[in-house]
């Protein structure tokens, strides 16, 4: 192998450990701890060896660097000339380790938040004006598992789209679609303008989403890997359910736009037949306002106890219009008129709502943008009107409908006076 070989499988190896170290078995370690073995003292006979590649490309980077070369005989040489590169236009510099990534830095993550122990300056050299606003960046591996385990136990989240658009940056929304044309065999069609109006912008906003993360007395004697289990879990609660309730009813202002805060098409905002009851022609009227272009993919979205208000009414032929069936993990399916039915506890039922209060609603949850900075951070403090030692974990996010066409509301009849 050459030492570049070498370096690269070192490499893997690191990155091995760090994201997945806690997890490996003994004989998984044992492994990898002889590889590294024998990997090292091929290197060092590969640096000791005269004439070669390697050793040529020592002698190039030492010429680069500035510093001096020892001549043949032993006896110091001259310094040699200063060189240095630069990036081509538009190129950058090879990227450096992730330093956030490695097992010192988790280490030192942890102290920090168990014990107030300040992070090292390596650590905090980069360090942007907000200084009093984030106190630690969360470790990559970390980060990786809280981002991924958000996607994974949220009823919402994992239905809409995500980007990660940077804040204040206007993305356009296609207002006009073109059209296929049937023509004539050699003859060709109109050419069609695709056009963006002022109104077809979407610009994501800064929004901070904050959440305080209980770290026990007990986490001080805590191993590594578990201490990190914990962190995520008060994070991806606590996160999880801030990001839903802002996806379905968030009010726009210091928060994401909710689905139902958005203004339905001409003609797809319906009102229940009566204050009092469901009834079937409530579900009609709703699966009646969808345009055809998007029933792939729209789904119901209301409370728990909306759903129940349904499920024990009949068609006209005695057929019941909600069903549940259990998929093969044995979790609950829900579908009214053969639509999929999300329920959650981020819309009032229809008992508990006030009049024209949204209490269902069929979306195509992909036409609903989430712009999050996942790029989240602690800071630790204490309260001092109790004396707690509080540990808050920051992230920036905002969330917009970008294509409301989809969206049929059905809101609650106000009572006749």
């Amino acid at each position: 192998m050459t030492l570049q070989e070498i370096e690269a499988r070192l490499a893997q190896i690191r990155n091995e450990i760090n994201t997945r170290g806690a997890s490996m078995t003994a004989e998984e370690l044992a492994a990898l701890e002889s590889e590294v073995t024998q990997l090292v003292e091929e290197r060092s006979k590969l640096m000791e060896a005269a004439d070669t590649q390697e050793q040529r490309s020592r002698i190039l980077a030492a010429v680069a660097a500035g510093t001096a070369i020892p001549s043949a005989e032993g006896t110091p040489a001259a310094a040699p000339t200063v060189l240095r590169s630069f990036p081509a236009a538009g190129g950058t510099e090879a990227e450096a380790e992730d330093r956030y990534g490695t097992v010192k830095y988790r280490k030192a993550f942890m102290d920090y938040v168990v014990r107030g122990t300040q992070i090292p300056a390596e650590y905090r050299a980069d360090a942007v004006s907000k200084t009093t606003d984030v106190g630690a960046v969360i470790p990559t591996t970390v980060l990786n598992q809280i981002v991924q385990k958000l996607e994974s136990t949220g009823m919402i989240l994992a239905k809409v789209t995500r980007t990660a658009y940077k804040g204040g940056v206007a993305i356009p929304v296609s207002t006009v679609k073109p059209v296929a044309t049937w023509v004539s065999e050699g003859a060709g069609s109109d050419k069609q303008k695709h056009g963006i109006t002022k109104d077809g912008m979407i610009t994501f906003a800064y929004h901070k989403l904050r959440c305080a993360v209980a770290v026990s007395l007990e986490v001080d004697t805590m191993a590594m890997s578990a201490f990190e289990s914990l962190l995520i879990n008060n994070i991806v609660e606590a996160m999880t359910k801030a990001l839903e309730q802002s996806i379905i009813s968030g009010s726009g202002s210091g928060q994401p736009s909710g689905i139902i805060k958005e203004t339905p098409a001409e003609g797809q905002a319906i009102t229940t037949k009566s204050d009092a009851a469901l009834s079937y022609a409530d579900l009609v009227a709703v699966e009646a306002a969808l345009p055809m272009a998007y029933e792939n993919g729209a789904e119901w979205c209301m409370s728990k106890a909306t759903f129940m208000g349904f499920i024990g009414m009949t068609d006209d032929n005695g057929q019941p219009i909600a069903r549940v069936n259990y998929g093969i993990a044995g979790k609950p399916e829900r579908t009214l008129l053969g639509r999929p039915v999300e329920c959650c506890d981020y819309i009032g039922s229809f008992a508990a709502a006030a009049a024209d209060d949204v209490i269902a609603f069929v979306f195509r949850f992909k036409d609903y943008v989430l712009n999050t900075n996942y790029a989240m951070g602690v800071k630790k403090y204490e309260d001092n009107d109790t004396d707690d030692q509080v540990t808050k974990g920051i992230m920036l996010a905002d969330g917009k409908v970008v294509d409301k066409n989809s969206l049929v509301t059905l809101k609650k009849k106000a009572k006749a006076v």
